[in-house]
């Protein structure tokens, strides 16, 4: 079965370290540019002091920009998410939101960089907001990405 803009955000939803933590996916755009997450803050997922805990806003991250970049590659790349850092500017509470948005000319120039198996290790930046749109963290995840080693072999084997 193929993974969906739709059908992946609802599994997302449903995974139970994100089920658990509160975390929802809200959206994949179709053409897998963006996609829109959710931390529900409540007396389940909150921490000692009653604010989102950090470990929940780190994970609310973690995926999305190499599941954007892997989609909008295909199948002849290599992608992960390899690092990743995140700077608290003020307790979050209530719904925090996380956008992600990985362009199509973005994706254009890791395809060019990775080339005949050149690794990239791109950085990628968002924010999380409260329900007020203030920024509670900004989040940077780094996403390494080369092409599949058959692929290289086979444009070799052309030349």
């Amino acid at each position: 079965m193929r993974a969906t803009p739709r059908r992946l955000a609802w599994g997302m939803s449903l995974w139970p370290p994100n089920l658990f933590s509160g975390i929802r996916v809200r959206h994949f755009a179709d053409d897998w540019t963006e996609a829109v997450v959710h931390l529900h803050v409540n007396r389940f997922t909150r921490n000692y002091v009653g604010t989102a805990f950090g470990g929940s806003m780190s994970a609310m991250t973690d995926p999305y920009f190499f599941m954007l970049v892997m989609h909008q590659l295909g199948r002849d790349y290599v992608v992960w998410d390899t690092r990743g850092e995140i700077e608290f500017l003020k307790p979050g509470r209530g719904v925090l939101t996380a956008h992600f948005r990985v362009s199509p000319d973005q994706v254009a120039d890791l395809r060019a960089r990775a080339a005949g198996g050149a690794k990239v290790r791109e950085w990628f930046e968002t924010t999380i907001t409260d329900e007020s749109g203030d920024v509670v963290a900004r989040c940077r995840r780094e996403v390494f990405i080369r092409e599949k080693r058959r692929v290289t072999q086979s444009q070799l084997a052309d030349a």
